[in-house]
């Protein structure tokens, strides 16, 4: 798992790390990373490093001593560095002797840069660019270099508040922040630099796509569609015969076991998907090993009885649309039971849930949920997060937003039951389904015609199993 770390946990690692080595080594090690991956990035937009010209954005303290380091480092290449200081009394002084000792120089505009690095703020920053750092950052027209972090951008929230910097490539010294996760679209590629922190087991987690394909449930020698496990669907309704539809397609894309379907919308899902088993109720579905609940269903009675039925199982159930509709009212009907639910809620239906928006602060917020209704959580965004009590939190960075369309959750919905079903944690197989789904969105929007293109629920769902296989061949010996 790639592990995200709070400003607290990284300044104690800091702390630890300090004495151990001898002074100004971590800023050093830091200093050299963020300088070779500027110089990369010179290379591969202009064509060579000597002869650049790069502009530092300079704040007071580590942060701006770490640019200024660099950038005494990239005038060794023969780079052309200039350093805005913002508070030039509070400047780093070894960094900024270092700076003007190999050539650089200080300037009170960006001047004409090839690229522009952020050292105005780090992880102990709070709240937006102060205005002459905004009036700066609103100018620039070149590529940007972060560094740690987006100036501006909560370290541990991923918050944005006001004016801040939006960078191209971010360079994290010596551990992934919240913000790297949280706030993806404000750091642009993000590299790692070890600069030899220890650190301690992660709150907040990523799982890795190798692992995540090889983990997923794949027929074995002496598997048949029972043993593979069987997935019940209650989804879909008069008024919503397509949340039927595409819940159960997910659930049919991630399994080779059976998929069982319950509900009134069996001529539909069938006329698309003739290898399930439908039935009219939920007594009648046959055994299955999960359920899922909720997309298009309903909330009148006869919805809230088929509700009940399966939350009275002892079989793990996944919870989403109009079932969370049902549980904001009655939230008695999950937080007894004993047995694995995981509840799918976005932004609003979060809101309806507990009453508050998630907030800025999500990881809190859908830890906090977890907690108190003693479930699994998986908070919909760009970045889903996935909590259960007494775990760290799962975060799955999409990587765009291309999976925002009407229906997508309902195919998440089903691809999450199908791997329940099949026997996986609820936590990993949140994430795990989580990010397939998301590779699947952007297989779709980048197919052809019209690569990068909006897509709609349908292509998703088609692209589910090429996501699937994606994963998987990643997880396969080279």
């Amino acid at each position: 798992m790639r592990g995200y770390f709070t400003a607290d946990e990284v300044r104690a690692a800091e702390a630890e790390l300090f004495e151990r080595v001898a002074e100004g080594v971590p800023m050093r090690r830091a200093a050299y990373g963020l300088a070779e991956v500027v110089a990369g990035e010179l290379r591969e937009r202009t064509g060579g490093v000597a002869g650049r010209s790069v502009t530092l954005l300079v704040g007071s303290g580590d942060n701006g001593g770490d640019a200024l380091w660099a950038g005494s480092m990239l005038r060794r290449r023969g780079v052309a560095v200039s350093a805005v200081l913002l508070s030039p009394e509070r400047a780093h002084a070894a960094g900024l002797a270092a700076l003007r000792r190999h050539g650089g120089r200080v300037r009170t505009d960006l001047g004409e840069p090839d690229l522009v690095v952020d050292g105005i703020v780090g992880i102990s920053g709070r709240g937006s660019l102060r205005p002459r750092a905004a009036e700066l950052v609103a100018a620039v027209r070149v590529p940007i270099v972060a560094a740690d972090l987006p100036s501006g951008v909560d370290s541990d929230t991923g918050a944005v508040d006001g004016p801040a910097v939006r960078a191209d490539v971010t360079v994290a010294f010596g551990a992934y922040k919240p913000v790297h996760a949280l706030a993806a679209p404000w750091c642009g590629r993000i590299e790692l630099v070890p600069i030899g922190l220890r650190l301690p087991e992660p709150n907040l987690a990523a799982l890795e796509p190798m692992s995540i394909g090889g983990q997923w449930p794949v027929p074995g020698p002496r598997d048949d569609k029972y043993t593979q496990g069987v997935v019940g669907i209650c989804a879909g309704s008069a008024t919503y015969p397509g949340a039927a539809v595409l819940c159960t397609g997910g659930a049919v894309a991630a399994t080779s076991g059976m998929v069982r379907y319950a509900g009134t919308g069996a001529e539909q899902v069938l006329a698309n998907f003739p290898e399930v088993i439908a039935a009219q109720s939920v007594s009648k579905t046959g055994r299955v090993q999960s359920w899922v609940f909720g997309p298009g269903a309903g909330t009148d009675d006869a919805a809230r009885e088929r509700l009940s039925e399966i939350l009275a199982t002892d079989l793990p159930v996944v919870i989403d649309a109009d079932g969370l509709t049902m549980l904001a009212a009655e939230p008695g009907l999950v937080t007894a039971r004993r047995a694995a639910t995981i509840l799918t809620p976005h932004a609003g239906e979060f809101a309806r849930l507990t009453g508050h928006e998630p907030g800025p602060d999500r990881v809190s917020a859908v830890r906090e949920l977890a907690e108190d209704w003693r479930v699994t959580v998986l908070l919909k965004g760009r970045a889903t997060l996935i909590a259960s009590p007494g775990r760290p939190v799962l975060v799955n960075e999409a990587g765009g937003s291309w999976a925002a369309t009407a229906g997508a959750g309902d195919v998440l919905s089903g691809i999450l039951g199908a791997l329940l079903a099949a026997g996986k944690d609820p936590s990993w197989s949140a994430a795990a389904a989580a990010r397939a789904h998301a590779l699947a969105a952007n297989l779709a929007a980048h197919s052809t015609p019209g690569p990068g293109s909006p897509i709609s629920a349908t292509p998703l769902l088609h692209h589910i199993r090429p996501a699937i296989q994606t994963l998987r061949a990643l997880a396969e010996p080279a």
